[in-house]
């Protein structure tokens, strides 16, 4: 009876306060929190002190900013019962950059609210979806109490690979024992068609430098005659990839597992359609490895990407140059049994390997992580998906999704603990991109959600 009279206490208390639920969270998206500028370190400072504050308000104990060698880490636990589950929430409050500045239609860091999506930095990646769980926790609090113990984790350095959260969790073994990581970073099908994330890709991030002649030179006397870095650049990418858009580094697929026909069959009853994705994004053709699909190729399939490419003038107006240096940033996402370190290596000597004469090349490795696959079949799984069945009217369907987290494997390499992907937003959120959103539903069906999760677990201990 006790958790039927919680839950049922749960709505009414979300719905008197939602207002000042979605007000707090733009304060935090009013915080030019990107962790891949030093210039924002300040802010990134200033958003880990909000977090924390909001934390303590929410009822959480022992909140503490940890420092890194890096950005902030934010932890608070609230322990009710030490013979009762503990949930670990893990998320990160450090945004991707904004630019281009120009294509947003409102300032990155002057939320919005526009036909019910909050228009910010971060709305959706992840301050808006760690958010729910710091207000799902006052609500739990607020409405009878935590039916399992909780412990939250928000690191300030996601976006830039979590190195310092990687040595934080070895050295905090003790204090993050817990039976379950739940994190809400990732992206459901629809607002009508709750899924819930079984898998993610890993990520291999490098810089590639090619470097001709000493200085840039005049395009007039000196091109045709000595290799142009940014022409060389252009060749070598394009060679990254063959006429199937397979990518062709030596050893690259030596250790990708095909999936079963079964395993692809099941992939394939997600809806889906193609016309409407090519719509939104606004072309008029997919493109990808030969011999998958869409969905296929975007989740359970390694890719090669460039990120960003320069070099030269790219000023107003004409200036006839050849430069000395042509630069890219290449991101590779891996599946199951593909070692970031490993694919790393792999790229670094293919890439030297093909330079043409007149060159040298130099790659950087920026940070990487390993993919990881979740189990359908857990307490925790199970409870996430009563709870979404709660809250939505229907049961949620398990996808592969093709995004990076790398701390998941490493929770489990160190921790010892699965991870459940409680993920609220949409594809269509343009996280990474200007323009980013966050539906005010998602936002507040999140928060109702979560709650529900506690008491379904807390049921199976």
């Amino acid at each position: 009876m006790e958790t039927v009279s919680a839950l049922s206490a749960i709505d009414p208390y979300i719905k008197t306060n939602e207002e000042r639920f979605i007000h707090e969270l733009l304060d935090l998206l009013r915080i030019p929190s990107v962790s891949a500028d030093p210039k924002f370190k300040a802010d990134v400072a200033r958003c880990a002190e909000a977090v924390k504050q909001r934390m303590t308000e929410a009822g959480l104990e022992k909140v503490e900013v940890c420092q890194t060698a890096g950005n902030p880490i934010v932890y608070g636990e609230k322990i009710v019962d030490p013979s009762k589950p503990t949930v670990l929430v893990y998320g990160h409050y450090d945004v991707q950059p904004a630019d281009p500045l120009e294509l947003w239609h409102s300032g990155p860091f002057d939320p919005v609210i526009k036909d019910g999506m909050i228009y910010a930095r971060g709305s959706a990646d992840d301050k808006g979806q760690f958010y729910m769980h710091v207000k799902a926790v006052e609500t739990m609090l607020k409405t009878g109490g935590l039916p399992c113990n909780v412990k939250m984790m928000i690191e300030g350095e996601e976006e830039v690979g979590s190195t310092n959260l990687s040595i934080f969790v070895k050295e905090n073994t003790e204090r993050l024992k817990a039976d379950v990581v739940l994190i809400s970073d990732t992206a459901m099908i629809a607002n009508d068609v709750p899924s819930i994330n079984t898998g993610l890709r890993g990520l291999s991030y490098v810089e590639v430098e090619v470097t001709g002649p000493d200085r840039d030179l005049h395009s007039g006397v000196y091109g045709g005659a000595v290799s142009n870095p940014i022409n060389a650049l252009c060749e070598m990418i394009a060679g990254l990839h063959d006429a199937d858009r397979k990518v062709t580094i030596p050893g690259f697929y030596d250790t990708v597992n095909e999936l079963s026909a079964a395993e692809r069959k099941a992939l394939a009853e997600a809806p889906f359609n193609e016309k409407e994705y090519m719509k939104d994004l606004g072309v008029d053709a997919v493109r990808g490895e030969k011999g998958y699909s869409s969905e296929e190729r975007s989740s359970v399939r390694p890719t090669l990407d460039v990120n960003g490419i320069w070099g030269g003038y790219i000023g107003e107006g004409a200036k006839t140059v050849l430069p000395s240096k042509a630069f890219a940033k290449i991101s590779m996402r891996l599946v199951p049994n593909q070692k970031s370190e490993a694919i790393t290596k792999l790229f670094q000597d293919h890439f030297v390997k093909i330079a043409p004469p007149g060159v040298k090349v130099v790659v950087h490795p920026h940070h990487g992580g390993e993919a990881a696959v979740t189990p359908i079949d857990s307490p925790a799984y199970l409870a996430a998906s009563k709870a979404m069945e709660d809250t939505f009217g229907k049961k949620p369907i398990p996808t592969r999704g093709g995004g990076s987290i790398p701390i998941v494997a490493l929770f489990e390499e160190v921790l010892g603990l699965k991870t459940v992907l409680f993920g609220f937003g949409l594809d269509s959120d343009n996280i990474h991109s200007p323009n980013e959103k966050y539906g005010v539903f998602n936002y507040m069906q999140g928060i109702r959600t979560i709650p529900r999760f506690f008491h379904h677990f807390a049921s199976t201990k």
